[in-house]
């Protein structure tokens, strides 16, 4: 019998807590099957906060940040970058390159383009050009050469700009409940910053995109032009 390949998701977000809202129920599936993810949060996304410090709520975040990772029985790593202030330039697409390379994902999951936030967006052009770089053995960096597979863009409500969704995933119960108790750590998914209740819009998109699909929860994902495309003799 032939030994199942274990997979490993690298998710890319501008800020804590971005990609475990979009993806994170799952990447709780897949590590409850066997596999391995990581968050890697390229800022903390410490001035979304009215009435803290940047200081003060990055300490936050960061833990809270960890603290959803042990949950859903991930790793998490952080980039020295700033919210709003996430630069799009070479520096940063081989800072992500390296992550890549050392943590060896088969599956990226991050921002789409279409976001009303810069960080987001410039998320989305950092991983795509530092996915490129990982998996190009020509370019020569401290480890060597990774290429990443599969890429996906995650349902974010501030990246709804010619979003598209073609990939949705079934999410099972297990998944469901443990990505849920991880959420509440974070006081601004709670709706204790600026208010906007993130745990039951997105408790509730996963009805929305599953129940088309036949599912009675799923996250949905969009993916590059052509990713989809396959090559085949017959139908």
């Amino acid at each position: 019998m032939t030994e199942a390949k274990q997979h490993h998701i690298l998710a890319i977000g501008g800020h804590a807590g971005d990609m475990d809202l979009t993806a994170g129920a799952v990447i709780a599936k897949y590590t409850q099957a066997g596999h391995k993810a990581t968050f890697l949060h390229l800022t903390p996304g410490e001035k979304g906060h009215p009435r803290m410090t940047p200081e003060d709520y990055a300490k936050q975040k960061i833990e809270e940040a960890h603290q959803f990772a042990d949950i859903v029985g991930a790793d998490v790593r952080f980039l020295a970058y700033k919210d709003a202030e996430l630069p799009l330039n070479e520096e940063v697409k081989y800072q992500v390159a390296d992550v890549i390379r050392e943590v060896k994902p088969d599956i990226i999951i991050t921002h789409w383009k279409g976001s009303i936030h810069k960080d987001h967006s410039n998320t989305h052009y950092i991983v795509e050009d530092a996915r490129f770089y990982a998996g190009l053995k020509t370019i020569e960096r401290e480890l060597p050469s990774h290429y990443a597979q599969h890429l996906y863009y995650a349902d974010n409500w501030e990246d709804p700009y010619d979003f598209h969704p073609e990939v949705f995933i079934d999410i099972p119960d297990e998944a469901y409940e443990t990505w849920v108790k991880a959420m509440n750590v974070y006081a601004y998914a709670r709706g204790e910053t600026y208010g906007f209740p993130f745990i039951e819009y997105y408790k509730a998109l996963t009805i929305v995109r599953g129940a088309p699909m036949n599912f009675k929860r799923a996250q949905a994902f969009a993916v590059p032009q052509g990713a989809l495309t396959k090559r085949l003799q017959f139908f």
